[in-house]
């Protein structure tokens, strides 16, 4: 009896538990099904809205399925289901405004688009929101800088995307709406100087016989033309380069015949063609290329020459065209350093020679802290502590663009290191916020602006503004091409955590590190070798500042930055070493 009663138990607690784990299976069947349902519902509220010409009328209709959609990716954001939530959102956001007119719409959508690039970068519409935010830009905000930037993140990011081939096409498109954006803007400063000639102030140039810049300088924007000409052995003229310039006028003040005799040019000369015109030639001896581009605030126009790639001793260095400075909204933050093989790995380079350059200099003080503490003195400091160290520890060749308090323009900057065959490039600065709160080391190298405070700290050090963002879409395009992007990205990291490590084991407290960035300085651009820009503090926190003045901080700073060269430095000697 006893027997049978422990059976009879046996079979009731069999049987309840497998109710409990049937029960159990449909809660986690139902559980699984929860974001798809509501995804199901959302997608029928959506089309039940846009089959009603009624409904479209009215805005509680188009946040109704809004919300719906949001509770699929605020809830199960970690679901195949999230990122489509997230794309019919913006999507639906996007309709909206065509009825509703209002910006705010746009904006909703941009967000949730950028957040489906950003935070699902690998899934199939990462690419299809990225080329939606460079519509939205484009077609509703007529913002075409800022769409060529979206579209050219497309290209970038998205490579094997489905929506590149539809991207390449828009910045075609807006490739030649900015170049006649720029040609307005050059005509309306003709027509307001119209009444009288452009001034050539100045031509300058700096060279070596691998490397020659030459910058012609304007009072005023000019239409010009250029042309090269062949050698006439006859009349024993070598071969040429002259450039046309429009309502223009030879200054007395400047030295109309300039040599320069580098094996690239023989001589710059200008003089009055007509009476309205200016020619400036330039003859030329054995060269592989040139680039000629203008500049702005003020106008210039800037003429590179370089030997051909073959008779080099390093061919392996790849040019990146110079353009006109300027500040602009761009990509993704820099999480982590390129992790592409090291291009100086593969081609077994190693450093040589450094460039220092301490930021500003002269009638430029840089930013300026109370008491008059300027940024171009505490720059030249670290420089000359940070020449000694890497001269000491590591045996580099070192040179610096100023040794003393002078003026030096950007273009300069960059073609002293490009004459130098510098093996690296570091440009020091000191940086500035309006909150004073606000602290931290950051280091930059050249690329798209990561966020807005990317874009004012670029705007400051490049000591321009905004409006020179017309010729965005060349730029970005050269910056695309520079292979030396992947090995500043290396360097950076490697100094960053170089200085802040540093900064740290001398017990410095608070030591904020504000990491690696991506921003067009213009004095990175043209380095035809890894470049940086490093950012040692702010000068507007009073914390900072007060380390700032003193000797011994400096130092740790440059002890610092050449741990972090020595570190990059040692990675490319792994190759000698049987590295991988």
């Amino acid at each position: 009896m006893k027997a049978k009663t422990r059976f009879i138990l046996i079979i009731i607690l069999l049987a309840f538990s497998g109710i409990f784990f049937i029960g159990r299976d449909e809660a986690l069947c139902r559980s699984s099904t929860k974001p798809a349902s509501l995804l199901k519902r959302a997608d029928q509220c959506r089309n039940r809205l846009y089959h009603s010409a009624k409904k479209r009328k009215y805005r509680h209709y188009w946040l109704n399925c809004i919300n719906r959609y949001k509770k699929v990716y605020a809830r199960y954001p970690k679901t195949d289901q999230a990122p489509w939530a997230i794309y019919h959102s913006a999507r639906l956001y996007v309709r909206l405004y065509t009825y509703s007119g209002r910006s705010k719409d746009l904006d909703e959508a941009i967000l949730l688009f950028r957040k489906l690039a950003d935070d699902y970068k690998d899934h199939r519409l990462a690419d299809d929101a990225q080329y939606l935010i460079g519509e939205i830009f484009y077609k509703y905000k007529k913002n075409t800088s800022q769409a060529y930037v979206e579209f050219l993140r497309v290209d970038i990011k998205y490579p094997s995307g489905d929506m590149r081939p539809r991207a390449k096409k828009m910045l075609d498109r807006l490739a030649v709406v900015l170049s006649k954006n720029d040609e307005q803007k050059v005509s309306k400063g003709l027509a307001a100087s119209a009444s009288k000639l452009s001034a050539v102030n100045d031509i300058r140039h700096w060279s070596t016989p691998y490397y020659t810049r030459v910058v012609i300088d304007l009072s005023s924007p000019v239409n010009y033309k250029y042309h090269l000409l062949r050698p006439d052995p006859d009349r024993k003229k070598p071969r040429r380069l002259y450039l046309d310039l429009d309502n223009a006028r030879v200054s007395a003040q400047i030295n109309t015949s300039v040599p320069i005799k580098d094996g690239l040019l023989q001589m710059a000369r200008a003089g009055q063609y007509t009476n309205n015109s200016v020619r400036v030639v330039l003859d030329m001896g054995s060269i592989g290329g040139y680039k000629i581009f203008h500049l702005y605030e003020p106008f210039r126009i800037v003429v590179d020459v370089r030997k051909n790639a073959e008779e080099k001793s390093k061919p392996n260095r790849i040019s990146l065209a110079h353009k006109k400075r300027l500040p602009a909204k761009g990509i993704k933050k820099a999480t982590s350093p390129k992790n592409n093989v090291s291009l100086a790995k593969q081609l077994g380079l190693n450093v040589k020679r450094i460039v220092i350059d301490p930021g500003h200099g002269g009638k430029d003080p840089g930013c300026i802290g109370p008491g008059g503490i300027k940024e171009k003195d505490i720059v030249l400091n670290i420089a000359k502590f940070l020449a000694r160290k890497i001269k000491k520890e590591i045996g580099c060749e070192v040179f610096l663009t100023r040794t003393k308090d002078v003026f030096l323009s950007l273009e300069q900057r960059t073609a002293i290191a490009n004459m130098k065959k510098a093996d690296l490039f570091i440009s020091l600065h000191v940086n500035a916020h309006r909150n004073r709160r606000i602290l931290g080391l950051e280091t930059y190298y050249l690329n798209m602006a990561t966020d807005e405070r990317a874009v004012m700290v670029a705007a400051r050090e490049n000591a321009t503004s905004k409006k020179n963002i017309s010729d965005l879409q060349t730029i970005l395009n050269d910056l695309m091409l520079n292979t030396k992007i992947n090995e500043s990205s290396r360097l950076a990291y490697s100094v960053q955590k170089g200085v802040i490590s540093n900064l740290k084991a001398k017990k410095y407290k608070p030591v904020k590190n504000l990491g690696v960035k991506q921003a067009p300085f213009y004095v990175l651009i043209g380095a035809e070798m890894p470049a940086i820009l490093v950012e040692t503090g702010f000068l507007t926190n009073r914390t900072e500042r007060r380390r700032l003045v003193k000797k011994r901080y400096k130092e740790r700073v440059a002890e610092g930055i050449c741990t972090g060269i020595k570190t990059y430095i040692e990675s490319i000697d792994e190759v000698y070493q049987g590295g991988g």
